[in-house]
């Protein structure tokens, strides 16, 4: 299957749903501990907001629009103020609040339709249900950041992007998208590229590792890690 190249002005970031509820610590039962085990209520959370404020650094250095949103934020809060939204000014073309499990409202369907050159979509954060209904609509072609997307449990991950796959997403790292979407070595925006991608490399390395090896800090996200033996007592949000 060939799909359209990534270029910047065809192009609009998503990013889904990176809530401040998500941080909070919850409480998990570990049977090799015999006790609750403290833990944020998404695996590897805080890879997934240094994942997300890696794409909007990209977004501000190649120009291209980016669309918020959040899940109800009267339960879960308010996009975590650890992701810098505001330095996107004009290039942040929506952030709305909603109830519906997937970014596709009315709202996100109107600034798709304003944009008719658009063909991709780039989506990162925590619940990434609206490449279902851009695959189903045959208009777009969403682009996954792996390395920016989590869930609850770890094992729930490779689940849902192999699931997105066989749907038509296709599947890929920030910086391979950050690459392809840069192009050329000739382009103008080439050595503050090249800069942006020495310095997230070391942040790069550990939101790859942990998200997508499962090699995470236990101090970091022990409780998320219900594979390694726990079970969520408290609050869960799936994929």
């Amino acid at each position: 299957m060939v799909f359209p190249k990534l270029v910047p002005r065809s192009t609009l970031f998503f990013l889904c749903d990176v809530q401040t509820k998500f941080s909070k610590i919850q409480y998990f039962y570990d049977f090799w501990l015999f006790m609750p085990s403290p833990g944020p209520a998404i695996y590897g959370y805080e890879h997934v907001v240094a994942t997300s404020n890696k794409m909007i650094k990209l977004a501000k250095l190649l120009g291209i629009e980016v669309v918020c949103t959040t899940q109800n934020t009267k339960a879960l809060g308010p996009t975590d103020p650890a992701i810098d939204l505001p330095s996107l000014g004009p290039l942040l073309v929506g952030n709305y609040d909603k109830t519906l499990f997937s970014m596709l409202t009315p709202e996100v369907q109107t600034i798709l339709d304003a944009r008719p050159a658009l063909n991709s979509i780039v989506i990162f954060g925590i619940e990434v249900g609206p490449s279902d209904r851009v695959c189903a609509s045959g208009k777009y072609t969403p682009h996954v950041v792996a390395d920016g997307v989590s869930s609850c449990n770890s094992f729930e991950i490779p689940i849902a992007l192999d699931r997105m796959r066989a749907e038509g997403a296709v599947i890929g790292t920030s910086e391979s998208i950050a690459f392809q979407l840069i192009s050329d070595a000739a382009s103008p925006s080439f050595k503050s590229f090249s800069k942006f991608v020495k310095d997230e490399k070391d942040s790069t390395k550990v939101a790859g590792e942990a998200l997508l090896r499962g090699r995470i800090s236990p101090s970091s996200s022990k409780g998320a890690e219900v594979a390694s033996g726990g079970v969520v007592l408290g609050f869960k949000s799936a994929m």
